[in-house]
């Protein structure tokens, strides 16, 4: 229903009659007259004779009546309303994924994987030493004095790399060739009066012997007068008591020259062995002193003047008998010794090849010998070279050597990633396929070489991946590339 209302006044009214204290009437109207014809429910004006309702006042206000409301639960409904929207706002932003940070494609290293024949490799770095090194080491004590020679020169067996002095060395030298001389002297002095013995006792037999003949005589000369009655038997025994004395005689005096004889050989064996021996320890101090001089001892070339224990040497130094003084190696006869990873060096066995970057050309060769122990981690493999090596090689120099260990027939490998280690599982970017961007995928890595390794699982050939280092995106699950 619906009131129309004259007057100044349009306040609220009854729905008939007069408004009290104004001129306004009030009057009713039906909702279906309103929905039949809303625009002729209002008069145009006040003045309007038209209007059905006009001829009944002369001002005719309408007033349209309204269902009274509720403001406290309209306020709970938009209360709610809001709550609602809120939380679909967050849940929404919740839900949206993070922008991809931006990465340059010319700075990334971009391979594909690839299936078929893979081969293991090891790469170690390592020297060139020569197969044949004498070590030159100091015999006795002493101080250098010259320095003929450096290092790099060519030598013989007799080139005196270093001279050494030492007063005490010679002193020794001198007092063992006086006690030579003096043994040397004895030895003819024994010899000698050895022999002065020897002849007086061949003297003392001939002596005995002519008397031992002459009571042999005598006897006789008795017996032949006792039985002519002519001697008597106090002279006959006399004369044959003297011959047998005599005949002892001389038998002692040829068993005391045997003996003597004997005994020469002897004390002349004993002092010649004396005069050896000091012979021999004066040519030990003769070598001492000459042994300060010191040679290459071999033909080569002089790498090193010097060792661990005695530094560089210079002169006026004092060095102590078994330092290593010098190195000389025999030129042309060169091998590689690679400090292979003690972690890589399970897969190493003799014989197998090894290519060896002299940074002047390759030189092929095999390994030859694996050192039992491993020193600071790693393991020393020698490479014998089979190769001509090329010009500027020479010990010392610093190769690459790369061991051939295996080839892996038909097997899924892609380029070595910066941090992927073998028999572990890394996350690598995987271009998608728009190749616009990049999502982080799990893979599984197997057996490595130097710049390829296995893929065990979450690749699959043809896939693209970013090998290069991407640490600083380690919290990205994708990444754009521009």
């Amino acid at each position: 229903m619906f009131a129309f209302g004259t007057g100044a006044s349009h306040g609220r009214a009854p729905r008939t009659g007069l408004v009290a204290g104004s001129s306004m009437q009030v009057v009713t109207i039906s909702p279906l007259d309103w929905e039949r014809n809303p625009a002729r429910s209002f008069p145009s004006s006040v003045g309007d004779e038209s209007h059905p309702f006009a001829s009944r006042s002369p001002s005719i206000a309408v007033d349209i009546q309204r269902a009274p409301t509720n403001k406290k639960r309209r306020r709970a409904i938009y209360a709610v309303a809001g709550v609602v929207a809120i939380a679909g706002v967050t849940l929404a932003l919740s839900r949206l994924e993070p922008a991809a940070p931006s990465v340059e494609r010319g700075t990334l290293w971009i391979d594909s994987v690839r299936q078929g024949t893979m081969l293991r490799q090891v790469r170690a770095p390592g020297t060139l030493v020569p197969e044949q090194i004498r070590l030159v080491s100091a015999v006795t004590a002493g101080r250098i004095e010259q320095l003929p020679v450096r290092p790099g020169a060519r030598v013989t067996a007799n080139t005196v790399l270093l001279e050494l002095s030492n007063p005490d060395v010679q002193l020794a030298a001198l007092d063992a060739q006086r006690q030579l001389t003096a043994a040397e002297a004895e030895l003819v002095n024994l010899r000698m009066q050895l022999e002065n013995q020897r002849l007086q006792q061949e003297g003392a037999v001939a002596t005995a012997r002519t008397e031992a003949q002459n009571a042999e005589r005598t006897e006789q000369v008795f017996e032949a007068l006792d039985k002519k009655k002519l001697a008597s038997a106090n002279e006959t025994g006399l004369a044959r008591d003297r011959k047998i004395e005599l005949a002892k005689r001389l038998q002692v005096e040829e068993s005391r020259l045997q003996v003597m004889r004997g005994s020469v050989q002897q004390q002349l064996r004993l002092q010649e062995q004396q005069v050896q021996r000091l012979r021999a320890i004066a040519q030990f101090h003769a070598d001492r002193v000459a042994s300060m001089k010191v040679t290459a001892g071999g033909e080569g070339e002089l790498t090193e003047l010097g060792g661990q224990q005695t530094g560089p040497l210079e002169l006026g130094q004092w060095v102590n008998p078994g330092f290593i003084l010098a190195r000389v190696a025999q030129p042309g006869k060169l091998k590689a010794v690679l400090r292979v990873p003690e972690t890589q060096a399970k897969d190493v066995v003799l014989g197998q090849p090894v290519q060896i970057d002299t940074r002047n050309g390759i030189v092929p060769g095999r390994v030859m010998r694996i050192d039992p122990a491993a020193q600071n981690g790693t393991v020393a493999v020698e490479v014998a070279l089979e190769g001509a090596l090329p010009r500027g090689a020479r010990p010392e120099l610093s190769v690459d050597g790369t061991i051939e260990v295996e080839r892996l027939s038909n097997v899924i490998y892609v380029g070595r990633p910066a941090y992927g280690q073998a028999e572990s599982v890394v996350g690598l970017f995987k271009l998608d396929p728009d190749g616009r961007t990049a999502s982080r995928v799990n893979v599984k890595l197997g057996r490595s070489s130097v710049n390829t390794i296995e893929v065990v699982q979450g690749l699959a050939p043809g896939d693209k991946v970013i090998i290069s280092d991407m640490t600083a995106w380690d919290n990205a699950e994708k990444v754009r590339l521009k």
